[in-house]
Formats: structure tokens, sequence, C-alpha cells
């Protein structure tokens, strides 16, 4: 987890080092820099050149990310991704509304519209958010600026470009902003289109291609003591490939509308915030790069409010008291095909009328002891209600053969009885007949203190109880036919999944200790965290049955459902940051390196958890000369031998990437170039999963490993005005 000051020095920050930061600086409601935004963990420093997905700031942080679409990618933190992870778009929690997690929290902004963001893995405190075990993303593009005039006039505004050669990307990010001293009106919008990518040795790799557009309108108003926010979103995706996945995403398109409320008091602070997010999403084909027939629709609804209020109790001790309501709302069926046997004539309904309702209190007290000693302690409350109607199959009456859609899955072969109409019409009436209403109450927990054993040597230590209640994918989807479970999923594998109404509740208790160490002069900074996570009923999978569509040897997968085991995740990281030389004429120069290792298996057969990255190292030489800064950076992943062999995991070899770019600014103008995977290595991501897309291009290489990205010359241009 980085941080970079203003100075642009790198060091790692801690989420007890985080909270220090935020919570203790007092919040001047009539001063800009405290609302615009707090610099911790990541500040966007040059962000209108930061065009695409937020998945280039975030990886700075220690985020890896699980591959998908080009801006659909799935954050991991510590070895856990998907919904374990917490992740806040300006306060707002968005649910995922897709089967194969299409459409994340993160896909719904680009990173020229981020202003902010930080990343707490692990041990996080209970204000932070419920719901995860993994820890908490947020970022945050609500940053009003205000003039020292009293008329409403134009204040700023920006565009930016970037081109990529390797997929052929174009990227345009603009921005405008009307401000007096008391109202602030700021539009931000992006655009972005790409072919499918090129891996090292100069092959296609299918089915990569997207195009996405966001737009966001925020407007502010403010006096001496309060703050009224409100913005309203719009996103539109009309394509995006996932190479991993059966379907590919054919449109996507939501509106959202956020309002926040701040006001201080002599001795407290009022924060509330109300969020709506609706959102039309479909899957099918729009490609020749993977092609097929069927069709799938969600709608679905977010609204949330949230309310926090932090009390002082001396001037360095407070209390934080919270309540949060969440409500998620879908709709998911899949279309008959008119004529079609296998997909219809009636609907298939996989989600009717679902509902996933939280509502949270927690209260959460700090205090600065002494010169030496700070504390954090919270608790958190949560009850959890999860809530479907019935459903029904493509045909309710048919008791003939449901060949499933062998035209997208490519092959007649592998028919068994377990593929039939009828299997998935008695699965319908036995889910419809059965317990469709659950309710869990869970306890979070945290304790997070930070020891300065002298000025130049820090102790930090976390503990926390951690909850998350399983989606609604996870507990309904009621399917069992072959076509019907490989819709299910968002790990990239090419499995089947059949959900479990009777999962209980994961339940995460995690240590973490942090030293830092660093010089007298401030030359260098070293930080060293070990971690360690015990979870009980890990939500994992158990194989049903297996099928083969291709009858290859190398096209076997398996069907699992959902069920909860017991699970061990542990890992250490060292972050390095140092000034090597200073001179003159070749200006300052740092480096920065981290080492990364994690480890994950499930206790009662020691089997290796799904997609855990395999030991990984970098180191970045910089160089800040006059107007231009130059920047070297090498990466080494370890061969991923550790594999979830029940998945049929691919192992991966280990690689090496060089990265050189350089930045110049003249006043308003940044120009930058940068030259991506120098030496044109090919490699295959150990997160990537599978390419379903070349499997049906050519079944006769089986469920090879997604590749990554070639080398790529990448410009970028921005001017500020």
């Amino acid at each position: 987890m980085v941080y970079k000051s203003k100075t642009q020095k790198t060091y790692l920050l801690t989420p007890v080092a985080f909270f220090i930061s935020s919570v203790l600086s007092p919040l001047a409601f009539a001063d800009d820099t405290p609302l615009e935004v707090i610099e911790v963990h990541g500040h966007a420093q040059n962000k209108h050149l930061a065009l695409g997905s937020s998945e280039s700031l975030l990886s700075d942080l220690g985020v890896d990310f699980s591959a998908a679409g080009g801006v659909s990618n799935l954050p991991i933190l510590n070895g856990l991704m998907g919904d374990r992870v917490k992740v806040l778009v300006d306060g707002a929690d968005v649910t995922v509304a897709c089967a194969n997690h299409m459409n994340p929290p993160l896909s719904y902004i680009s990173a020229n519209q981020i202003t902010s963001y930080n990343v707490v893995a692990g041990v996080s405190p209970v204000s932070a958010g419920g719901d995860n075990i993994a820890g908490v993303i947020s970022v945050n593009s609500i940053s009003p600026q205000y003039s020292d005039s009293s008329e409403l006039r134009w204040h700023s505004g920006y565009v930016s470009a970037k081109y990529s050669s390797v997929d052929n990307g174009r990227k345009l990010g603009v921005g405008a902003r009307l401000a007096s001293d008391t109202f602030s009106l700021n539009y931000q919008g992006s655009f972005s289109d790409a072919d499918s990518y090129e891996d090292g040795n100069g092959d296609v790799v299918l089915d990569t291609l997207y195009r996405a557009q966001n737009h966001s309108l925020t407007a502010a108003m403010r006096d001496d003591k309060q703050q009224l926010v409100i913005k309203l979103t719009h996103q539109k995706i009309p394509y995006q490939g996932f190479a991993n996945q059966y379907m590919d995403m054919t449109d996507n398109t939501s509106y959202g509308a956020i309002a926040q409320y701040k006001r201080s008091f002599e001795n407290s602070e009022l924060e509330g915030q109300v969020n709506w997010h609706s959102v039309k999403h479909e899957m099918g084909f729009f490609s020749e790069e993977k092609t097929g027939m069927m069709r799938m629709k969600t709608d679905a609804q977010d609204i949330s409010t949230q309310l926090k209020w932090r009390i002082a109790l001396d001037k360095n001790s407070s209390i934080l008291l919270g309540q949060e309501y969440y409500n998620y709302s879908i709709d998911d069926w899949w279309p008959g095909i008119e004529g079609s046997t296998m997909m219809g004539p009636d609907d298939y309904v996989n989600v009717n009328n679902g509902k996933r309702e939280r509502i949270a209190a927690f209260a959460e007290f700090e205090s600065q002891i002494n010169t030496k000693l700070w504390l954090n302690a919270g608790v958190r409350i949560e009850s959890i209600n999860t809530h479907v109607g019935e459903v029904q199959s493509y045909n309710d009456d048919m008791s003939m053969m449901d060949m499933d859609d062998m035209s997208d899955m490519s092959s007649m072969k592998s028919m068994t009885m377990s593929d039939t109409s009828t299997d998935n019409t008695i699965a319908a009436q036995n889910f419809n007949a059965g317990d469709r209403d659950n309710t869990d109450t869970i306890v979070d927990a945290n304790l997070l203190i930070n020891y300065q054993i002298t000025n130049y040597d820090e102790l930090q230590f976390g503990l926390a109880r951690k909850n998350r209640a399983p989606n609604l994918y996870e507990r309904y989807s009621w399917g069992v036919s072959t076509m019907a479970t490989t819709m299910i999923g968002w790990y990239g594998d090419g499995n089947g999944y059949i959900g479990n109404p009777d999962l209980d509740v994961e339940t995460a208790h995690t240590i973490s200790a942090t030293y830092i160490k660093q010089a007298k002069d401030d030359g260098w900074r070293l930080s060293t965290n070990v971690w360690y996570t015990d979870v009980s009923d890990y939500i994992d999978a158990d194989i049903v049955r297996s099928f083969n569509s291709y009858d290859l040897d190398n096209t076997a997968r398996n069907i699992f459902q959902f069920t909860n085991v017991d699970a061990i995740l542990y890992g250490a990281k060292i972050d390095l940051t140092a000034n090597i030389y200073e001179s003159k004429n070749l200006g300052n120069w740092q480096l920065h390196s981290n080492v990364t290792n994690t480890r994950g298996k499930r206790d009662d057969t020691n089997q290796p958890l799904y997609q855990i990255k395999p030991l990984q190292t970098q180191l970045d030489i910089s160089q800040q000369i006059g107007r231009f800064e130059n920047v070297l950076s090498w990466q080494w992943v370890d061969t991923k031998s550790r594999v979830d062999n029940n998945r049929f995991e691919n192992q991966t070899d280990s690689y090496s990437l060089v990265n050189l770019s350089s930045k110049a600014t003249w006043n308003a103008l940044t120009l930058s170039a940068e030259v991506s995977n120098v030496f044109d290595e090919y490699y295959q991501l150990p997160l990537g999963g599978v390419s379903i897309a070349a499997l049906k291009q050519d079944s006769s290489n089986g469920f090879k490993q997604l590749a990554g990205l070639g080398r790529s010359l990448n410009i970028s241009a921005s001017y500020a005005f």
C-alpha cells in the first residue's frame, strides 16, 4: 500500500497510519483542502494522464486483478477476490449485477475521474465498510473546489488523450469546472475503445476488445459549517469481450445519483449520504472472435443510506457512531429463442425478484493515548437478508432432452442425462418448493495499535474478525444442466457452478503486524508486513460431476456446487524506498522495490486455493530532472505451481517484464511516452483464467491460460486550462 506525497516521494502506509492521517485531521468545512480530498494511500498526481480503468492506479497499492474484460477486472487482496473485497466508489456500495461479475464496482469509474484512492487490506476498521473479509478499496471522484469570487465563473478544465499500440487503444478524458466561493459545478467524462490485444508472440488474444464511456456531473454548495454535494453518473458499454467466459457483454447501461451532506459542530461532525444506482445489463455475442446465439439479461438496482456522527471526547480521542442501510434488487433472465428446442420457448428465469438487504450499525473509538501510542477499536453488527422468488426453466412442461446450447458449446459429443430439460424442470420445481429466504446476523470487530518506538522506528499491529454473507448467485443459482451451470461463475476457469441455499456466512480472523524503519535523514524507508487469516465457512466448491464438450483429453471440466469449508491464507510483504543519487546535472534518483508472497489452502484437503498469485517482485528506478520524469521498472513473477487441481487450474511459467516511461510537463501541457514489456516477452497471466475464446476457435489446444500483453508503445497528452 503506497502513499505518494506532494513531493512525490513514495512511502508504505498501513491501515493504522491511514486512519491516523484521515480521522485525526480536523474537518474545516469552510476550507477547500479538507473538503476536496484526504491525501492518503494514493493521490492522483497528474491524474489527467491516467485514462481507462483504475487498475493501473490500484496496482501500485498492492492490488492484484483477476482477468475479465478490458474495464472489468476483479480486484484481489491478500489472495481473496470477488465480493470478499469491499469496493466503494464515492462512498457508495454498488453490487455486481451479473452471474459472471462482468460489471464490478470499479468498472463504473474511469481513472481520470478519480481524485483520491486508498486500499486497506486485511485488518480494516469497522467504519471502513462491512460485509467483506479481504479488505476495502475506496476510490473518490467527489472533490469540490471553490474560488475566491462570489460570482460563478470558469474555474478549470482539461482534455487528455492516450494511444496504445498493442490493442490500437484510444482513450479520451475531459473535465470542466465552474466555481464561486460557495458553489462548484464539475463535469468529468471519458471514452475508451480498444481492439483485442496482441501477446508477446504477436498473436491476437481473442475476445479482449471493448468500448466504454463514463460521465459524471457534480454540484456542491457550502457555507462556513456545512456542505451539500449531489453527483449524477451515467455509463454506457455497448460491448466488452470476456475471453475467459462462455459469453460476452453486449450492453451495460447504468445511471446513478449520490447525495452527500457534511456539517461541523463545536465538538462533533455529522456526515450523511444517500445512493441510488440502476443498471441494465445484457450478455450475448457480438464478434466473430467468439460466436453464439444465447442471450442473458439483468436489471438491478442499489439503494443505500449512510449516517456517521463523530464526537470528540477530548483533544486526542473521539468516538464514531454509524448506521447504514443497503437494498439491492435484481432480475436475471435468459430470453427464449424463437424456434429453438434447446433454449425455448419460454424465458429461463435465473433470479426472480432477488433481494439482498443489509442493516448495519457500528461504534468506533480512537485515541492518541500519548506521543507514542495510538489506538483504534470498533464493533459492527449487521443483519443481512437474502430472498428470491420462484423460477422456471426454458420449458417447464418439456420432458424431452434439452441438449443445451451446443452451438455455443461447439460440440454435441458429451450429452448425458444430466443435460436434460427434465432435470432443469425438476431442479426448478425443487427450488421453488424449498426455502428461498435467509437472514444472517454478523458481528465484526477490530483492534488497531500504532506504537512509535523511536522517531525512526514504528510498530503496527492489527487484529480483526470480519464476515461476509453469500451473494445471491452463490446461494440461489439453481440450474443443473451443463449449459446452465457454465453460465454461473466469475472465476474464468471454464467450469460450471450450482448454488447452495444452505451456505453459511464466511468468518475471517486476521492478525497483521508491520515494522517500519526509516533513515534519520529521510533517505530511505523500509517496511515489512506479515499477516495470517483463518477463514471459517470459506465459500469454495465441491465437484458434482464432470463433462467434456469436445471429447478430448485436455477439454474436461467439472461442475461444482458451492459449499462451506475452512481455509487458511497467509503472506508477507517487504517494501523499500530510497534516494540513491542527487546532482544538479543528473537530477534526483530514487529506488522503490517490493516483494510479496501469498499462500492459501483448504483445511480439509490442503488443496491450494484458486487464483493465488505466486511470489512477485518489482523494482523501479526513477529520475526527476527539471520538467522531466523518467522511470525504468522491472517486474518478476515466479512460476505458479501451487494450483487448484479440482478446477483444472493451469500452471504458469515465471516471467520478467521491463517497462520504460518518460514524462515532461510545461505549465499546462503534459506529454508522456512509455514502452511496456520492452522485450516483447510472451507470458501467461497467473490470475488470467483460461481462454474460452481460443478454445472455440481451435479446441485441439484445450483450455490454455490467457496470455498477457505484448510490447506496446503508449503515448499520451494532457492540457489543463
